[in-house]
């Protein structure tokens, strides 16, 4: 299953690594491909000074998380996605956040689902009949699903 994960679920990660956040992202590689936008790594840099506060970390202890959970993701450029998908992508979230555009042509482009914490742009989308929006209890009742399948 192709994974889109949007920018706070990062957040959340980097934050505790030992949250149900965590433990989906780093331990559940043979049940889903997780995905994100270049533009995520930009949110992340722009936030960095917030996030290292929040954290306690230092800011190579930081960093280090940083790869480590970057290193779970593949970066798809925004700029091979067709401009049709934009578009389309553009009139699904105008009046849920805009800023969530990139995430939600990926969506389209890579045939994936979005998991987002986003708590108004899931029930945006789950409202507007989208149905490729997944939060994170979704996804650990989805793993374990699968985990008893194997």
């Amino acid at each position: 299953m192709i994974v889109i994960v949007d920018t706070n679920i990062i957040f959340s990660t980097l934050l505790n690594s030992n949250s149900a956040v965590g433990y989906l992202l780093f331990n559940s590689d043979i049940f889903f491909e997780f995905y994100s936008c270049s533009y995520m790594r930009f949110e992340i840099d722009k936030h960095w000074e917030k996030i290292k506060k929040i954290s306690k970390l230092s800011d190579e202890q930081l960093k280090i998380s940083k790869q480590q959970v970057f290193a779970k993701l593949k970066f798809i450029e925004e700029a091979i996605i067709p401009e049709s998908v934009w578009l389309k992508s553009e009139k699904t979230v105008r009046n849920i956040d805009p800023d969530d555009i990139a995430f939600v042509s990926l969506i389209t482009f890579l045939k994936g689902t979005l998991w987002t914490g986003d708590k108004v742009l899931y029930k945006g989308l789950s409202e507007s009949k989208f149905r490729k929006v997944i939060n994170t209890q979704e996804l650990l009742e989805k793993r374990e699903r699968k985990s008893k399948k194997k």
